[in-house]
């Protein structure tokens, strides 16, 4: 299930790496594409997705999945978006294979970064999405974190039976997985993250979209990862600081110090 406006060659990319993946049962694809002016519904179509246009102005991160997934007809819903794609063609069946335990109710993957990424975005990158695997569960509110929330529907994976139950929130800007992981956590579930279901995605972010970037999350964070409330700012106050002082001392040992 792919969101899509005006995916260009990195469409045309994703959907390649899609087609070739290796797995014993049959993949259908399916686009949102958000009225795109560069034929990126042509361009999915040719590659044989399910195509189903909305106006660019109704599009929502949530409202988008959740309209795919009800386009969709398998038992499984994997995620991405159109500026990813998957490093090999075993990726599909990595993300997938935790689904096996009824307990998991999604699992996600790595995201590496482009070779051209800069420093910091390479740092952010494997700050979240590093190469040691891990199971996330949550025993009730006082165990929610930034860490045990963590779920990014730009390489995840959700079974029907699961996602029937718990759909993404449509009324925040942004971070409707990290929302989603919060929900399913607190109903007992868990989380697997498999970093061997890799895909290739990062930003070539400037300093104003970094910033519009991230203040949308900030908007969103406060919801998706706690809840809301004061608790809920003082675990983010201390994930950021601990962020911050991470990334300064990386690239100063690393000496990428223009970078700061």
């Amino acid at each position: 299930i792919i969101p899509v406006r005006n995916g260009g060659e990195e469409l045309r990319r994703c959907l390649q790496g899609l087609t070739s993946q290796a797995v014993d049962q049959p993949v259908e694809v399916v686009v949102v594409d958000s009225s795109s002016t560069d034929g990126s519904a042509e361009v999915a179509r040719a590659f044989g997705a399910r195509v189903h246009v909305i106006p660019a102005e109704s599009f929502n991160h949530g409202a988008a999945r959740n309209l795919g997934a009800a386009l969709a007809r398998g038992d499984v819903f994997a995620f991405t978006t159109q500026d990813a794609y998957p490093v090999d063609e075993r990726w599909l069946a990595r993300l997938t294979e935790p689904l096996a335990d009824e307990h998991v109710a999604g699992a996600y993957g790595r995201q590496l970064p482009h070779p051209e990424a800069s420093p910091p975005e390479r740092y952010f990158l494997d700050f979240l999405y590093g190469p040691g695997p891990r199971v996330q569960d949550a025993a009730g509110a006082a165990q929610l974190s930034m860490e045990t929330t963590l779920y990014s529907n730009v390489n995840s994976a959700i079974p029907r039976r699961v996602f029937e139950r718990f759909r993404f929130a449509d009324d925040i800007i942004m971070s409707e997985d990290q929302e989603w992981a919060r929900r399913v956590l607190l109903a007992g579930h868990s989380l697997v993250y498999a970093p061997e279901a890799a895909v290739r995605h990062s930003h070539a972010y400037t300093l104003r979209s970094a910033f519009r970037r991230f203040f949308d999350s900030g908007a969103s964070a406060d919801r998706a990862y706690l809840g809301g409330g004061r608790p809920s700012a003082r675990v983010l106050r201390r994930a950021a600081l601990r962020y911050a002082s991470g990334e300064l001392g990386w690239l100063w040992r690393t000496g990428q110090r223009r970078w700061i």
